[in-house]
């Protein structure tokens, strides 16, 4: 059964873990640096919460966001990877469990997260858990070319 736990330091092998879970997770984002993981350890609006095997080892990750705003306080799951050879384990559960409880005792009503539709058993985790799609439009805006205005409506 794994064990999960909120990382407190940064440490040598957390820097590692991260390193190896996270191209995993995403091709083009680069792993955290030492110096990233600090700054997420340290702040009270982000817990990086970490799941080891019976053995000890670092085999996922997850990120839970905590921050307010005038409707109250919102929790968001980010970033959730397990190693493709821990895959199947209940790491992922456990992850998310640890992560809905930790929310939960900080006292958020909901907490929110996002999943691509091909990650399927990623999605069939999530519905177990109670998570329920929501009617909405997701957003984003790359700010690489923030200087450039954007299109006026109906230009074009």
């Amino acid at each position: 059964m794994p064990t999960v736990e909120v990382a407190a330091e940064v440490t040598p092998e957390l820097v590692d873990a991260m390193a190896r879970l996270l191209p995993q997770l995403s091709r083009s984002a680069p792993p955290p640096t030492e110096v990233e993981l600090a700054e997420m350890v340290a702040s009270p609006a982000t817990h990086l919460l970490v799941a080891r095997d019976d053995a000890g080892t670092i085999v996922g990750s997850l990120t839970l966001a905590l921050f307010r705003i005038p409707t109250g306080l919102r929790a968001w799951i980010e970033d959730v990877v397990v190693d493709g050879e821990a895959r199947g384990q209940g790491i992922g559960e456990a992850l998310n469990r640890a992560a809905l409880d930790l929310a939960a005792r900080h006292g958020a009503r909901t907490v929110d997260l996002t999943s691509r539709p091909s990650r399927e058993a990623a999605n069939r985790l999530y519905q177990r858990l109670g998570f329920v799609a929501r009617e909405t439009n997701v957003y984003r805006r790359d700010l690489a070319g923030a200087d450039e205005r954007p299109p006026s409506p109906g230009a074009g």
